[in-house]
């Protein structure tokens, strides 16, 4: 057990707290472990009400991205935070035994309030927001955002405020629970509430199996049901949702709320299935909310809401699902990809060195021939992906980076020889061979695939785009002559957007969920 696991947490005192209940649990079980403390979007942004930065991956894309660079090995998570489909590649490795489920109402002074017309109380929470307005409609919901100590000193600070909601698990375990307060039994909890959650990436088994003997089964029965109703009703959307679910003499008890965001209007379920014959409950749930105007509720919400984000690559609906609820996406495939034949004289000798800097690429070459008749010596690649297929499909890579030209500026640097076989697209425009041949490396040129330009003239409400390559952008341009916000991928890309936008902005990962996240980080201020 030589690997020390490197804890990702939020620097939060809640965080920390609940990163060093993982630490401890792991070290009994004698693994070394270090944690590694960063701030979250839903640390920094602390003017906005939580739901206006959207539920997916507020306080956890900072984990994710610094996972998926590799600069930690498991992520700690209140499990409610945590968007109920994870990034590509990374994967849930454990769910701890569940704390307090319950919403807290923290007062000042006394509770009289409850029974009068006029009150203020101070909450983030959509889901809250709703719920306590359908039971106290005359009340006045304010904003707060922060941690719990932050939150606690303004329901302090302002004096017309008569209470702010809280989750029990959250103040309990850090010790701040004030005594004027109670538990809002009646108030259905966030899907997940209460449950500390570990992700790690799905390719690192050490770190999994680590985690996996902390998993809590009972806990994460519950908590994938509620995550599971959550799911089936939020179609992308964020809404005022409730569910919990607990185990009770072998039978699992469900009960779940939708809401408008008013609160005017409320959809409960509630159901009771053996243990063990569970697995369509949160379906069930969600089509009994859906069958009794939760669509309509649902679509509701999300009307009234023009498209203001397109896409030049098509959405997986995993993808689909990301985006903060003010990105409205629409997405399309402006690039058609046609693999050619490659010709037997590039392949007839062992090549020294080649150059593979797309995942068509691979896909022309293995479509061509059989990995036994790939003969590479040493092959270099851009991006991860491109690598994991290139491994997966041909053989092992030498070396990687996360763009063309910081890949020309290592082959300078360190390869053996003088020569590169470059398998790319009929058009390139990256810098990648002219940066080679300056330094006297000569580059021989394969057409693997030949890209074809497929855009056409985007809706007018349209404020910003996301690319994937420079072609994407200039498939873009032909067709659309506005100017847009450009949501690069990496580097190569954003040069050349560069030439036709004023405002251009980079990926901190070569993914289409880090280009996702750029997107929720501007329409989240």
């Amino acid at each position: 057990m030589s690997k020390i696991i490197r804890i990702g947490t939020r620097d939060s005192e809640l965080a920390l707290y609940q990163a060093n209940i993982v630490k401890t649990q792991l070290e009994a079980l004698g693994h070394q472990t270090t944690l590694v403390p960063l701030k979250s979007t839903g640390d920094i942004v602390l003017d906005k009400p939580l739901y206006e930065l959207g539920i997916t991956g507020v306080f956890t894309r900072t984990l994710d991205i610094a996972m998926l660079n590799e600069d930690i090995d498991i992520a700690v998570h209140s499990l409610k935070d945590v968007p109920t489909l994870l990034p590509k590649g990374i994967v849930q490795a454990a769910v701890l035994k569940r704390g307090n489920v319950n919403d807290t109402l923290v007062f000042k002074n006394n509770e009289e309030f409850l029974g009068s017309k006029n009150a203020i109380i101070a909450t983030g929470s959509l889901r809250r927001r709703a719920q306590w307005l359908n039971r106290f409609p005359t009340h006045t919901i304010v904003d707060i955002r922060g941690n719990v100590n932050s939150r606690l000193q303004k329901l302090e600070d302002h004096e017309d405020w008569n209470g702010a909601i809280f989750a029990a698990a959250g103040i309990g375990r850090i010790g701040l629970r004030p005594e004027e307060s109670f538990n809002l039994d009646w108030m259905i909890p966030a899907p997940a509430q209460g449950a500390i959650m570990i992700t790690a990436l799905e390719n690192d088994e050490f770190s999994r199996t680590a985690c996996a003997e902390l998993n809590h089964e009972e806990t994460e029965i519950c908590t994938t049901i509620e995550r599971d109703f959550l799911n089936k009703l939020e179609g992308g959307c964020t809404a005022p949702i409730g569910a919990l679910a607990y185990i009770k003499d072998e039978d699992i008890h469900f009960k779940g709320v939708l809401l408008s965001e008013d609160g005017s209007k409320r959809i409960d379920v509630t159901r009771v299935k053996k243990l063990g014959k569970h697995n369509d409950m949160a379906q069930y749930c969600a089509d009994f909310v859906i069958e009794r105007g939760g669509k309509r509720l649902m679509d509701n919400i999300k009307s009234s809401k023009p498209i203001n984000v397109f896409s030049t690559k098509q959405f997986t609906e995993d993808q689909r699902l990301l985006f903060h609820e003010k990105a409205l996406a629409e997405s399309s495939d402006f690039i058609k990809i046609s693999l050619n034949r490659i010709h037997p004289r590039f392949l007839k000798n062992e090549i020294e060195n080649v150059i593979i800097t797309s995942k068509n690429a691979v896909e022309s070459l293995t479509t061509n021939y059989s990995a036994v008749e790939l003969q590479f010596k040493n092959i270099y690649c851009v991006g991860r992906r491109t690598k994991r297929l290139v491994e997966r499909k041909i053989g092992p890579v030498a070396h990687t980076e996360k763009n063309a030209k910081k890949l020309a500026e290592y082959l300078v640097e360190y390869m053996d020889g003088t020569e590169v076989t470059y398998f790319c697209s009929d058009l390139r425009l990256d810098d990648l061979p002219n940066i080679l041949e300056e330094n006297n490396i000569k580059v021989t040129e394969v057409e693997a695939y030949q890209t074809k330009f497929d855009g056409f003239k985007v809706a007018d409400t349209i404020e910003s785009a996301m690319f994937y390559s420079p072609s994407t952008v200039e498939s873009f341009v032909q067709k659309n002559k506005t100017e847009v916000i450009a949501f690069c991928i990496g580097e190569t890309t954003a040069k050349e957007a560069k030439k036709h936008f004023k405002d251009v902005r980079i990926a901190k990962v070569p993914t289409v969920e880090s280009v996702i996240e750029l997107v929720n980080a501007h329409y989240a201020q």
